[in-house]
């Protein structure tokens, strides 16, 4: 595990690769990525990601209040929209099976610096590639330097879990629909 709390799970070339969020912070920036293979295919785990509009899928007695995110697909989540909210940030831009991008609002970003985030998932194998891209303001004041490296070690841990908890989750769906083809 990276000590920087800046990489988890991802190749160099993921991490040097060009994602939507790089272009949403125009404050000088870093960048954090994170990465999981999962045994489904692209379209099962992004129905997984889109899923992030209505629950966290981290730990939920800290993300969710105590609440638990729902383990089973949802039949009818809203279609997205830019300005709809997702985790933390609110969807900048989207594209249907690929990625969910968002961008943290005005009010958070003037405490906490700007920052935007990008979950993609991509074909890879018999499976997909999950790898979600954040980048953050850099530079600032000791004190806020200090709070990011802490806020990118904790955004590692628990989105650690929840890439985990996706993974998890897609696999098991797409291991009944293989034992239901099978039969």
């Amino acid at each position: 595990m990276d000590l920087t709390g800046r990489v988890w799970g991802a190749t160099s070339a993921e991490q040097s690769a060009p994602y939507p969020c790089d272009q949403l912070v125009t404050a000088r920036s870093e960048g954090w990525t994170r990465a999981v293979d999962v045994a489904a295919p692209p379209g099962l785990v992004f129905r997984w990601v889109r899923q992030l509009t209505v629950a966290p899928y981290s730990y939920d007695w800290i993300d969710f209040r105590g609440r638990k995110s729902p383990h089973a697909l949802l039949p009818a989540l809203p279609d997205l929209s830019v300005g709809q909210p997702f985790l933390v940030f609110e969807i900048a831009s989207f594209r249907t099976g690929e990625h969910i991008t968002g961008l943290l609002p005005e009010a958070f970003a003037r405490r906490h610096g700007q920052m935007a985030a990008s979950y993609t998932v991509r074909p890879h194998g018999e499976g997909s590639r999950l790898v979600v891209k954040v980048v953050a303001e850099a530079g600032g004041t000791v004190g806020r330097r200090l709070r990011r490296r802490l806020l990118a070690c904790g955004d590692l841990v628990m989105m650690r879990k929840q890439l985990l908890t996706l993974k998890k989750l897609a696999e098991g769906v797409a291991g009944s629909e293989a034992n239901a083809a099978a039969e």
